[in-house]
C-alpha cells in the first residue's frame, strides 16, 4: 500500500499529546436507529466528511472517544460511535480475557448475540446511508477489536458491500483477520495490525489490495505492541503506548484526508 503519513508531516506533527485523564469533547444523541450515539466535531454531516467509530468489546472509553475527538479536529469532520451493542452493556474490561469456562462461555454468548457481526454490519451502512441522507459528501468508518477483532472486521465486510454507503474503511488491531475478506472490498482500505495479528494474513491482505483501482488511496503500518493499543485497553498513562496511540491516530488522519481529498490541519 502507498504511504500517505509520515512522522515529520506538518499535520502529524500537530496533533497534540494524548491524555491519560482525557475528558471527551463531545456529546450523546439518537442517530440512524440507535438510540445513544457518541457525536463529535462539526454539529452537522452536511457538506462535511463524515465518519463513523466502530469501537472495541468494550464500548464507549475515554480512549476510543478521543481518538474520535482526534478525528473529527484534523479533519474538520463529524465523527459518530454508536452504541453497537444496546440494549445490551458492553464487556467489562475486568473480564477480558476470560479466565473461567463460564466468562468464556457468557462471551461467546455475546458475539453470538449483541456483538454478531452481520448483524453489526448492516448497522453501520445503515449509519452510512443515513449520514449520506443527511448531505455528508464523505463517509469513512473506522473499527477496533471486539476481543476478537470482529469491530475491525465489520468495517471491512461493510465496506465489500454491493451497494455500500462507505468511501473508506480502516480497520486497527484487526484480530480474526482474513485476506479473504477484502476479495471484494470496494473502498480504499487503512490497515494497522498489532504483533497479535496473524502477519501472514496481513502481508495477504496488502497484496489483494495493492491490485484495487484505489490501490494509491490504501494505508498499512504494522505496530510493535499489543492487541488493543488504540482503544479501550490503552494505558495512556506508559510513554510507548501514548506514543503508539498518538501515531495510529495521525495515520488515520492522513488516510481518511487522502482519501477524501480534505485538507488536514
Amino acid at each position: 500500500m502507498s504511504t500517505v503519513v509520515h512522522n515529520d508531516n506538518a499535520a502529524c506533527c500537530s496533533i497534540p499529546p494524548v491524555k491519560s485523564d482525557y475528558t471527551p469533547k463531545g456529546s450523546f444523541k439518537a442517530y440512524a436507529g440507535f438510540n445513544k450515539v457518541y457525536v463529535t466535531g462539526q454539529p452537522q454531516p452536511s457538506g462535511n466528511v463524515a465518519l463513523i467509530c466502530v469501537y472495541d468489546i468494550f464500548g464507549f472509553k475515554p480512549q476510543t472517544q478521543q481518538g474520535a475527538d482526534i478525528l473529527a479536529d484534523k479533519l474538520n469532520a463529524h465523527v459518530i460511535m454508536p452504541d453497537f451493542f444496546e440494549p445490551a452493556d458492553a464487556w467489562p474490561v475486568d473480564k477480558f480475557p476470560p479466565s473461567t469456562d463460564e466468562e468464556k462461555t457468557k462471551l461467546q454468548q455475546f458475539f453470538g448475540g449483541p456483538a454478531n457481526p452481520q448483524a453489526s454490519v448492516a448497522k453501520l451502512l445503515k449509519a452510512g446511508e443515513a449520514l449520506k441522507q443527511d448531505g455528508a459528501k464523505f463517509v469513512g468508518a473506522f473499527g477496533f477489536c471486539w476481543g476478537e477483532g470482529i469491530g475491525g472486521k465489520v468495517t471491512i465486510l461493510a465496506g465489500s458491500a454491493p451497494s455500500t454507503a462507505l468511501d473508506a474503511v480502516s480497520a486497527t488491531h484487526p484480530a480474526m483477520l482474513s485476506s479473504a475478506d477484502v476479495n471484494e472490498l470496494r473502498v480504499p482500505l487503512g490497515l494497522y495490525p498489532s504483533n497479535d495479528e496473524p502477519q501472514d494474513e496481513y502481508k495477504k491482505i496488502v497484496e489483494i489490495v495493492s491490485k484495487k483501482p484505489f490501490a494509491d488511496k490504501n494505508d498499512d503500518k504494522f505496530y510493535d505492541t499489543f492487541h488493543g493499543f488504540a482503544a479501550a485497553r490503552a494505558d495512556l498513562t506508559d510513554s510507548k503506548q501514548q506514543q503508539d496511540f498518538q501515531d495510529l491516530y495521525a495515520r488515520l488522519v492522513g488516510f481518511f484526508g487522502k482519501a477524501s481529498g480534505t485538507h488536514v490541519h
